[in-house]
């Protein structure tokens, strides 16, 4: 394979960083087409049917990619049924005609073993350049939340619709040509220099929400249907603490990371759920005691990790009077019915904080 065209799932905003890692391991980075409904309709055309959206999701991005030049798929791994996409995704793309090289990274969490994975994806990179091509990557993924985190809290407030838009869609152009962390750093502080300058109408008794879930929904507006945005732009705080640079960072450190959340939890499990569905559960007991409003918990329909968190989830809301919106997803879900649920969930919260106030 002469030129290494390498493609990956898409996930938010992170594909600038993606597209960085691979083409500083001296390859082609082909990022797939922005995600529409064609992509999830050929995801799932080629899928099994009750498996998860984000499944589909990914393997629509992959035909897109692949009909657009890509040779290199990567594919990530996870400690639910993400573990086997990648095995079951090579194995359709090849039943329909494609020809690639495959890149599974592995689902042990260790930096030797992601060395030796990312080094599939050019094998003529020496172990130096594979770390600086990953700590940069990483960096930008860290940018992207920094921004992204600033954002969802401000936007729902801000005086001139788009403002903060504008700057993000600079500071993403910027950020996609950063070759080091030095300019990294530096495109992130302009950004949110920039971004603190936006005139806001924001008073100090907000209403503020978190949203906790399956990572892959948590982090891809496309897939969420925009969660985010609709909650912001009903004059709420949004706080979300499912990132990439978290995953990987929690899932470095392994049991001590899974302990510690089940300690913080409250004592509403005692054992780990498998993938985000501890976190869930302890993100959401927290906020609750730190006088948060409400807890947005998305899922994709039938994600068993999730499945088994939502059920504690249910209890805490019941028992405290918490005000928690569960939402599904899969390849039907319409964003009409997103909206309305997001609406009277809203205006729910917002008739709880007037009678708070009047009390």
């Amino acid at each position: 394979m002469s030129e290494r065209r390498v493609t990956f799932p898409h996930m938010g905003e992170y594909a600038v960083a993606f597209s960085t890692f691979a083409e500083m391991m001296d390859c082609e980075a082909v990022p797939p087409p922005p995600m529409t409904r064609r992509t999830l309709e050929i995801g799932a055309l080629h899928s099994p049917e009750f498996v998860c959206v984000p499944f589909k999701y990914n393997l629509g991005n992959f035909i897109e990619a692949l009909d657009a030049g890509a040779n290199v798929v990567v594919q990530a791994g996870g400690g639910c049924r993400f573990g086997y996409y990648a095995e079951v995704q090579e194995a359709i793309l090849r039943d329909l005609g494609y020809e690639m090289e495959f890149v599974s990274m592995s689902s042990n969490w260790t930096l030797a073993d992601w060395a030796q994975d990312f080094k599939h994806i050019n094998p003529k990179c020496g172990y130096p350049k594979i770390a600086r091509a990953f700590w940069v990557a990483l960096r930008q993924a860290e940018a992207i939340e920094a921004v992204e985190d600033f954002v969802r809290k401000n936007v729902g407030f801000e005086c001139k619709k788009g403002a903060m838009d504008r700057v993000v869609s600079r500071f993403l152009k910027a950020l996609g040509g950063a070759r080091s962390v030095r300019a990294v750093d530096r495109v992130r502080d302009d950004c949110l220099e920039e971004l603190a300058a936006v005139p806001l109408d924001k008073g100090e008794d907000i209403i503020r929400v978190g949203v906790v879930g399956e990572l892959y929904v948590v982090m891809d507006p496309y897939c969420n249907k925009s969660m985010e945005r609709a909650l912001a732009d009903h004059g709420i705080e949004v706080h979300r603490f499912v990132t990439l640079s978290g995953i990987i960072k929690h899932g470095l450190r392994g049991k001590k990371h899974v302990d510690e959340l089940l300690a913080e939890g409250g004592g509403w499990l005692n054992y780990h759920l498998g993938a985000d569905g501890t976190e869930s559960v302890t993100v959401s007991w927290k906020l609750m005691n730190q006088g948060f409003d409400g807890m947005v918990h998305l899922k994709p329909f039938g994600c068993m990790p999730e499945v088994s968190a939502m059920s504690v989830l249910q209890r805490i809301a019941r028992e405290h009077a918490f005000p928690m919106l569960f939402v599904s997803y899969d390849a039907q879900t319409a964003e009409t019915g997103i909206k309305t649920r997001v609406e009277a969930f809203c205006d729910m919260l917002s008739m709880r904080k007037r009678g708070s106030r009047g009390a």
